[in-house]
C-alpha cells in the first residue's frame, strides 16, 4: 500500500525528474503524430525505413535542444534541425517541408488554445501545476493526443490533402508561407498571453478566442481552396485549347482524305489496270504515311495521355516536330498518373530529350522519333523509351523509374 501512496505522491506533486522521464515517450508519441499529421495532408509518400528514421531523429532532437539549450533558442533550432531532416529523408520541396513544419504546429497549437483553459477550470489548478504535476501534464497531453489522432482519422478517411502545391507560381507560394507564418506567429502570441492570465479568464472568452483562431485559418484554408481550384480549371481550360487544336487538324486531315477519296480510288484503279505492282506499292506506301499520320494525331487524346501536364507537353512537341517534317510515334501503355517521380521533374527531363530527339532526327534523311510509355512487370519498374534516328545511327534514351 505504501508502495501506491509513494507512486501517487510521485504523481500529484511538483517533481521536475519524473516529468523529464515522461517526455521521453511522450516525445516519440508526439514525432508520430506529427509526421502522421504533415504526410496526410501534404500527401507525402514514405517508406517505412523512412518513417521510423524520422521518428528516431524528430524525438531525439527535441529532447536534445530541450534539455541542453535555452528557451527561445531551442525551439528555433529544433525546427532549424527538424527542417533538414523532413527534407533529406522524405524529399519534398522547400515549400512542402516548410509546411511540413508549420501545420502540425498550427494544429497543435489550435487545439492546446482551446484545452488549457477549461482544463484548468475543472481541475481547479494554475497553469504552472499543468506543466509540473505529472498527472496533469498527462491527463492534459493524453485530451490532446485523442483528438489530433482524431483529426487524423478524419483526414485519412475523408482524403483531405493539398495536392497542388507543386503547380504553385512563385508568387503564389511565397503569399502562402507569409501567411503561415503570420497565422503562427499570432497564435504564439495568443498562447503566450493565454497562458500567463489563463486563470483569470473566463471559459467564454477562451472559447470565443478560440473560434476567432480557426475562423482565420478556416479562411485562409477556403482561400487556398479556391486557388486551388482556379489552377486546375486553368490548366484544364490550357489543354482543352491543346486537344481543340489537335481536333481540327485531325478534322482538316480527315476532310483532305475524303476529298482525294476518289482520286485515291481512281489512282489504285489505274496501277491494278495496267498491272503496275510496284508503282502501286509505292503509291500504297504514301498513302500509309497520310493514314498513319492521322492515326497518330488520334493517340493526342487526354484520355489515354491522362496527366494535363504530360498531355500539353506532347502536344506542343508533336507539333514542333511536325513543322521540322519529322514523324513522333507515341504509345501510351500505363496509366500516367501513376509515374512514381513528380511530374515537374519528370516533364522537364521528357522535354529536354524530345527536344534533343526531334532536332535530332530533322537532321537525317529518315526522320522518326519514337515515344513509349509502358510497365515493365517483370522488374516492377516504369519504362519512358525515347528512339530517334540520327544521320546513319540509330540511338534511344530509356528513363525507368
Amino acid at each position: 500500500m505504501e508502495i501506491f501512496n509513494n507512486i501517487w505522491t510521485a504523481l500529484s506533486t511538483p517533481n521536475e525528474g519524473l516529468i523529464k522521464l515522461l517526455c521521453i515517450p511522450l516525445t516519440f508519441i508526439e514525432s508520430i503524430l506529427v509526421m502522421n499529421l504533415f504526410m496526410y495532408i501534404l500527401n507525402i509518400k514514405a517508406t517505412k525505413n523512412k518513417k521510423i528514421i524520422y521518428i528516431i531523429l524528430s524525438s531525439i532532437t527535441s529532447l536534445i535542444t530541450t534539455n541542453f539549450i535555452v528557451s527561445p533558442f531551442n525551439t528555433i533550432a529544433n525546427y532549424l534541425i527538424l527542417f533538414f531532416i523532413i527534407y533529406f529523408i522524405f524529399k519534398p520541396n522547400i515549400i512542402k517541408t516548410i509546411l511540413a513544419i508549420l501545420i502540425p504546429t498550427i494544429v497543435f497549437a489550435l487545439i492546446s488554445s482551446l484545452l488549457l483553459n477549461p482544463f484548468i477550470k475543472i481541475n481547479n489548478i494554475d497553469y504552472n501545476a499543468t506543466l509540473t504535476i505529472p498527472v496533469y501534464r498527462l491527463e492534459y497531453l493524453f485530451i490532446v493526443y485523442i483528438i489530433i489522432l482524431s483529426l487524423l482519422l478524419i483526414i485519412k478517411n475523408k482524403n483531405i490533402y493539398l495536392n497542388v502545391l507543386d503547380e504553385f507560381d512563385t508568387k503564389t507560394k511565397l503569399t502562402l508561407i507569409f501567411t503561415f507564418i503570420l497565422g503562427l506567429f499570432v497564435l504564439c502570441v495568443n498562447l503566450f498571453v493565454t497562458a500567463y492570465y489563463t486563470n483569470e479568464l473566463p471559459i467564454i472568452i477562451s472559447v470565443l478566442n478560440f473560434m476567432c483562431l480557426l475562423a482565420y485559418f478556416g479562411i485562409n484554408i477556403y482561400t487556398l481552396t479556391r486557388i486551388t481550384k482556379l489552377i486546375s480549371t486553368k490548366k484544364q481550360l490550357a489543354n482543352a485549347e491543346e486537344y481543340n487544336n489537335t481536333l481540327q487538324i485531325i478534322h482538316d486531315s480527315v476532310r483532305c482524305f475524303k476529298h482525294d477519296f476518289d482520286n485515291t480510288v481512281a489512282t489504285l484503279g489505274g496501277y491494278i489496270q495496267t498491272n503496275d505492282i510496284e508503282g502501286l506499292k509505292n503509291y500504297y506506301k504514301q498513302l500509309e504515311n497520310e493514314c498513319e499520320k492521322v492515326n497518330n494525331l488520334y493517340i493526342l487524346n487526354p484520355e489515354i495521355i491522362n496527366n494535363p501536364g504530360i498531355y500539353s507537353l506532347l502536344t506542343n512537341k508533336y507539333h514542333k516536330a511536325e513543322k521540322q517534317d519529322v514523324k513522333l510515334n507515341i504509345s501510351v501503355l500505363m496509366d500516367l498518373n501513376t509515374i512514381n517521380m513528380k511530374i515537374y521533374d519528370f516533364t522537364k527531363i521528357l522535354g529536354i530529350l524530345l527536344d534533343n530527339s526531334i532536332d535530332a532526327a530533322s537532321t537525317c534523311e529518315e526522320k522518326i522519333v519514337n515515344v513509349i510509355f509502358r510497365e515493365d512487370d517483370k522488374n516492377k519498374r516504369q519504362l519512358l523509351i525515347i528512339e530517334n534516328t540520327f544521320l546513319s545511327k540509330y540511338v534511344f534514351s530509356i528513363i525507368n523509374n
